[in-house]
């Protein structure tokens, strides 16, 4: 082709049209070879998010059930130790009845009372406060019973009625005051009671010997 031909309008027009058919696939191939990488990348992201998400719901599901489990265990040892506390105290309230009913032989229970305070106070002179009930019952030849049974002597032993107690056992004390033991039943009960409940729960399988109920067992 002559000289003339080549730098023809055709020709250049032609050339220019092929050129830019060539820029214009060239772009097409990058925009699609860019737009698979993004897409790419895109969907890995995806997963990773989403493997992210399923991870923290996974440990959010752990936390909670741990938490109902831990507060499940939290209102059952509540739950028990009510339980076994109204069981405890309604022990103490039939233990109490039973004290107050006295079906049993009075003489010889304030006898022994008296007598198991007597031998841990030192001295000789001792003034044994009874109820009224009981002064009028056996009142008389009860001081001798009871030096008797202390096993020490001598002894001198005052038997007073004291209106204001109203249960069974017997006070004693010195006749300065300095000295006092109250051997109630009721007292008695009171101050023996944290040692008796935890023997009770620990008998009834409340509790384990080495657990506490409260209350100062």
């Amino acid at each position: 082709m002559d000289a003339t031909k080549q730098n023809s309008p055709d020709v250049l027009c032609a050339e220019i049209l092929a050129d830019a058919q060539r820029q214009s696939e060239e772009i097409l191939q990058r925009a699609k070879t860019e737009a698979e990488t993004t897409l790419a990348a895109a969907s890995a992201e995806a997963e990773k998010i989403r493997h992210e998400r399923r991870e923290q719901a996974q440990t959010e599901a752990v936390r909670r059930k741990e938490l109902i489990l831990a507060t499940v265990a939290v209102e059952t040892g509540r739950l028990r130790s009510a339980r076994t506390e109204a069981l405890l105290e309604s022990v103490r309230e039939e233990i109490r009845r039973r004290l107050l009913a006295r079906n049993f032989d009075s003489r010889k229970t304030i006898i022994a009372l008296a007598a198991e305070a007597i031998r841990r106070m030192p001295g000789n002179d001792f003034v044994l406060k009874i109820s009224a009930a009981d002064h009028a019952a056996f009142g008389g030849g009860l001081a001798g019973e009871i030096a008797q049974h202390v096993g020490r002597s001598p002894l001198n032993l005052a038997i007073s009625l004291d209106a204001a107690m109203t249960d069974g056992g017997v006070v004693v004390q010195t006749p300065d005051g300095f000295q006092f033991w109250d051997n109630r039943l009721l007292s008695r009960l009171e101050r023996l009671w944290p040692e008796l409940r935890r023997q009770i729960a620990i008998r009834a399988s409340l509790v384990g010997e080495n657990n506490s109920t409260g209350g100062g067992a």
